[in-house]
């Protein structure tokens, strides 16, 4: 067994969890701009929900990437590279996301707002979508030679297992999103949320267990199937607690039925970390896609140093924006006009 090599595929499942039970909720509120939201005052209710801490969140991903990237070179460079044009439109997708936050309380106008919020839907829509899709290819598998190199055009990587995977995390960020709602809301919107979250629960959660489920049936192990069934469990329990009102057990309860259900499928496909489709001998494996045990050695310290002043902080920032927000607290929109235009008006007064 290689110790330092499964550690570390440990530690990016856990970094993809976490990122997956953060970013997911804010992704989906993203995504709630204009499917749940009734009003302009509402979408502030949202965007405030997520505002301290979306790009928090988002630490997550870049701390994934960059462990995939020191710690499995190989697995990086055959990602990546084989999802070039859909990781390319995740990254937009988070651009665009992230400019309409900061831009679309600058100008009073409702084209203004309209335009910024369709780039903070389609750009959190398309985020969920290819983080999905990237994940479930690297359970499901790509068409790699020996080499590590794709087989195929630039969409050989779209499969029905990369549309699967895709439609799972949008359905889990749509259901964690109204559970986030739940917790962190008050008034119409809180009650919304749960009639929605106990309406759509089940169906939100279809493509995600389907993905848990096709990865158990292709490489699946005595207790990865323990832990999918500890993740209907959870999901059960989640829609229960939802219709009795018992908001942040049903929030957790959607935790712990993503965690495992990732827990499930890594622990399904180890010790392979992405798949060939061509050829089982052409898998890249913790052994074979590892860097060096010096250079894992390293991360471990830097990991072991790094890792809890994250966590801390930005426990320390949920806790400081833990109270709830409803439309009472949203003042009336108004235009905030740059310093030069202050100056030329107050000229001419």
């Amino acid at each position: 067994m290689e110790v330092l090599p499964s550690i570390w595929f440990i530690a990016i499942a856990v970094l993809w969890t976490g990122y997956l039970f953060l970013e997911g909720f804010d992704l989906g509120v993203g995504m709630l701009m204009k499917l749940f939201a009734r009003s302009d005052r509402e979408r502030r209710v949202l965007l405030n929900t997520v505002g301290p801490v979306w790009d928090g969140n988002e630490v997550w991903l870049l701390t994934a990437g960059g462990a995939t990237f020191a710690a499995f070179p190989h697995w990086y460079a055959s990602l990546f590279s084989a999802l070039y044009l859909p990781l390319t439109l995740v990254l937009l997708g988070l651009i665009f996301r992230a400019v309409a936050f900061e831009y679309r309380g600058k100008i009073n106008t409702d084209r203004w707002r309209n335009a910024w919020d369709w780039a903070i839907v389609l750009g959190s829509f398309v985020a969920a979508f290819g983080i999905g899709a990237a994940l479930a290819l690297s359970t499901t598998g790509l068409p790699l030679n020996a080499n590590g190199d794709r087989v195929g055009g630039p969409f050989a990587w779209f499969t029905p297992y990369a549309l699967l995977g895709g439609l799972a995390v949008v359905g889990f960020a749509l259901v964690h999103a109204l559970a986030f709602l739940m917790i962190k809301t008050d008034g119409e919107i809180r009650h919304r949320a749960r009639a929605w979250l106990t309406r759509w629960l089940p169906l939100g959660l279809v493509p995600i267990a389907a993905w848990v489920v096709a990865v158990q049936l292709l490489h699946g192990k005595w207790f990865s199937w323990v832990l999918t069934v500890l993740a209907v469990a959870a999901a059960v329990a989640a829609w229960l607690l939802a219709r009795r009102q018992a908001e942040g057990k049903a929030f957790l309860s959607l935790g712990i039925f993503l965690a495992a259900g990732t827990s499930a499928i890594f622990s399904a496909v180890y010790p392979v970390v992405l798949p060939s489709t061509l050829d089982p001998a052409f898998n890249l494996t913790v052994a074979n896609a590892s860097s060096s045990d010096y250079t894992l050695g390293l991360m471990t310290v830097v990991a072991c140093i790094g890792l809890p002043l994250v966590i801390a902080y930005q426990a320390w920032t949920y806790w400081v924006f833990r109270r709830r927000i409803s439309a009472a607290h949203i003042p009336d929109s108004h235009t905030v006009l740059p310093a030069v235009v202050r100056k030329v008006l107050k000229g001419q007064s």
